[in-house]
């Protein structure tokens, strides 16, 4: 039939092939999905490997970060969250009901901590507190569903002894959640680790870091090989309506292809900032999971095989130092600027007061405020005469 001017902009008659091979793929911006036909629409389920129903469940642009990000961390299934922290809380709100019990390591990160509190005032979950270091510390019970690892932690960066604490959760009966992002894959595989090949249940990755690589993007992932827990997951995922923009997830895809190279530059600038560090004296400890002297370096050892490490180091400050001295230090850094995240090409700068933030006794670190190091692409000998010259107005 032939339209009138306005309907025919919207109904085009002829439309470009869709057709084509190019090195990035296509974008798909969709909250509606049309169906060909009725039969397309009642015929499908949304455990199709590829559900196309509607925006907030999938497009081709968002099944092929899922599939990329699966297997860059040795996984099968994924979903994407609109940040790390989004993925964290898909994952509690999903496993956890009243009366459960989650175990956390004590240098579990901040706002995933903070989660699990509300859920334990609003819902009575039980939150308990573990020494990631030592596994003897995990003691599981009937009412245990959930186990939080971190490898490296937050802050102070200890590597956990994954390899018995996974055990000790299996033989319980426990769903192990790895956040992945600093490991972001390549430090080691979260899905066969250790010559025993073992697995933990499910990875959170903030594709924010790494996997962007620019310091522009939120995003997050879960990722799992257990198709069942997967269901699990992607119905609460669209329970909660979670989505994110076809455009951000063009933007982490694109840069996926150099992860590795910026990983590494940022690992090795990271290790040579490290034994420099040491040398410093206004310095009470330097910690790196790398570092032999750092606690949990046997199992970082263990584990990450291939000797790769995220680029951050975090030093403390020697008590002597109080924490107007320590802000004068931030302030004074010019290449370092002061930001959370990480990952991204500038480096950045963070201090921490652990008193206020841990909850076991931590008798491996030393009293000081703790400032973190994450590094850029920046080069490293500017990095270190930045941190020279901060260091001279103390």
């Amino acid at each position: 039939m032939k339209l009138l001017p306005q309907t025919a902009l919207i109904h085009a008659r002829r439309r470009a092939p869709q057709l084509l091979n190019s090195i990035q793929p296509p974008i798909y911006r969709a909250s509606t999905i049309i169906f060909n036909n009725t039969d397309a629409l009642f015929n499908r389920h949304w455990t199709d490997e590829y559900d196309y129903s509607y925006g907030t469940h999938g497009t081709p642009t968002t099944y092929n970060l899922v599939d990329q990000i699966a297997q860059l961390e040795g996984g099968l299934y994924g979903l994407l969250a609109p940040s790390g922290l989004s993925a964290i809380n898909l994952v509690n709100s999903c496993l956890l009901a009243k009366g459960d019990e989650v175990w956390v390591a004590d240098n579990i990160y901040g706002p995933n901590m903070e989660h699990l509190q509300y859920l334990q005032k609003q819902y009575a979950i039980q939150v308990k507190v573990y020494d990631p270091t030592n596994a003897d510390s995990f003691r599981p019970s009937a009412k245990t569903k959930l186990l939080w690892l971190e490898a490296a932690g937050s802050v102070s960066l200890e590597f956990p002894d994954l390899v018995n604490l996974v055990k000790k959760a299996k033989h319980a009966g426990v769903i192990t959640a790895l956040d992945n992002t600093w490991g972001a894959g390549l430090a080691f595989n979260a899905f066969d680790f250790s010559e025993q090949h073992l697995s933990v249940d499910i990875t959170v990755h903030a594709l924010t870091k790494y996997p962007s690589g620019g310091g522009d993007i939120l995003m997050g992932s879960v990722v799992t090989r257990d198709k069942t827990l997967y269901h699990k997951l992607w119905q609460m995922h669209a329970l909660q309506g979670v989505s994110v923009s076809g455009d951000d997830v063009a933007q982490v895809q694109r840069s996926l292809a150099s992860i590795r190279l910026r990983y590494l530059q940022q690992s090795n600038s990271a290790l040579t900032l490290l034994d420099w560090l040491k040398t410093q004296p206004q310095f009470t400890q330097v910690l790196h999971p790398a570092d032999p002297q750092s606690n949990g370096y046997q199992h970082w050892q263990e584990v990450c095989e291939s000797g790769l490490s995220a680029g951050l180091v975090s030093v403390i400050f020697k008590a002597e130092y109080d924490l107007k001295a320590i802000r004068k230090f931030c302030d004074q850094l010019q290449l370092f600027k002061l930001g959370f995240s990480w990952g991204g090409p500038v480096s950045l700068v963070m201090l921490y007061q652990l008193k206020h933030m841990r909850q076991l006794p931590n008798a491996h670190l030393q009293q000081g405020i703790l400032v973190r190091f994450c590094i850029g692409l920046e080069q490293t000998e500017d990095l270190q005469a930045d941190i020279q010259q901060a260091l001279a107005i103390l």
